[in-house]
């Protein structure tokens, strides 16, 4: 069992799931950011 091989994939890998959580991030803040431009604008929103 090769331990320095096991710590090289596992910082590999955390950096792959920091990739995976600040892409999440980005998309969360760019909704919010649309929901806050494109929100309610009164009573002349159409209804459904």
């Amino acid at each position: 069992m090769n331990t320095a091989l096991i710590t090289a994939c596992l910082a590999i890998m955390g950096k792959g799931m920091l990739g995976i959580f600040a892409v999440i991030l980005v998309i969360w803040a760019l909704v919010a950011l649309l929901n806050r431009v494109t929100g309610k604008q009164g009573d002349n929103a159409p209804r459904q």
